[in-house]
């Protein structure tokens, strides 16, 4: 990423909360640094004067750093619009509780300052690619193959590294990274990884038949759900939104792509904070003394 002047900062923006105040700072900060702001020709009309619009491709071949206005799941489309090019991605909450996101608004003056001057450090983070059915898909927390009501259930076959590993019959699947493994398949009963480990965490949700129980597999072993002539016909989510359907014979190809996001660290102890906190609504135990303790307050004036 070169100096302030010459930046070019892509904007994503959540499809309701309102960012006016927000994009007024940044705009404020590009006048007197230089630089441009960048914003899909999606979210165009949503945009104050000054904001370039670009289309989709255009957007991930230019810009040299995100902003991510809104939550989580802001920031986890914005990792994926640049999967196959990272860029560092700044988090600004505008909701509640984040744990990608990285700073509140009011704080984004002195964290464009940081961005420009390259003052910050990285968080990298690997993503899940996945192929099958016409569909070339990345997801940051997991991929989920769950049963549309009334069609049937998934009925699928395992194979890690070309070799087969048994069989699901279950309401659903969800292959996670280690970052997503406090996301759904915790709540399939998958185990808590640890985000620095090379990993895939495959959870079966409500198993009736074959494999019951949640695994964890080498990121170096590619994995494979190929869909039984009886399976019904299910519904793929990616990081919880549904993108696409597929049925009997079709197939999944699943890989680990490592550092394939970049996010935005101003400040360690505070995301050490929050991801104890993280792991205290996980039901982890911790004392009461030390929830107090890591009970996110407002940000510092």
């Amino acid at each position: 990423m070169g100096a302030s002047q010459q930046m070019r900062i892509g904007l994503v923006l959540h499809p309701s909360r309102d960012d006016t105040a927000v994009m007024e700072t940044l705009l404020s900060w590009v006048g007197s640094s230089g630089g441009h702001v960048l914003v899909r020709a999606a979210d165009a009309e949503r945009c104050p004067p000054g904001v370039e619009a670009v289309d989709d491709m255009v957007f991930a071949e230019q810009v040299e750093a995100l902003i991510s206005l809104g939550g989580d799941g802001t920031m986890l489309g914005a990792l994926r619009l640049m999967a196959h090019r990272p860029v560092p991605v700044l988090g600004v909450n505008l909701g509640h509780l984040g744990f990608l996101v990285e700073i509140h608004p009011d704080e984004l003056g002195t964290a464009l300052e940081r961005l420009g001057t390259e003052d910050f450090s990285v968080e990298e983070h690997s993503a899940l690619l996945v192929n099958g059915a016409g569909e070339e898909l990345v997801a940051f927390n997991d991929v989920a193959l769950v049963r549309i009501p009334g069609q049937g259930v998934v009925q699928a076959t395992l194979s890690v590294g070309g070799q087969r590993m048994g069989r699901f019959r279950c309401d659903g699947l969800v292959v996670s990274t280690p970052i997503g493994s406090t996301a759904y398949a915790y709540a399939a009963g998958g185990p808590v990884v640890s985000p620095n480990l090379d990993a895939l965490i495959i959870a079966p949700l409500a198993p009736m038949a074959g494999i019951g129980r949640p695994m964890v597999v080498s990121a170096s072993e590619p994995v494979r759900l190929d869909l039984l002539p009886e399976s019904g016909r299910l519904a793929i989510e990616v990081d919880g939104l549904k993108v696409c359907e597929i049925g009997a014979g079709d197939a999944l190809d699943v890989t680990l792509s490592p550092a394939a996001g970049q996010v935005v660290r101003l400040d360690s102890d505070r995301y050490q904070r929050r991801n104890q906190v993280k792991l205290s609504l996980l039901d982890l135990p911790f004392l009461p003394e030390e929830l107090r303790e890591l009970a996110p307050g407002p940000p510092a004036s």
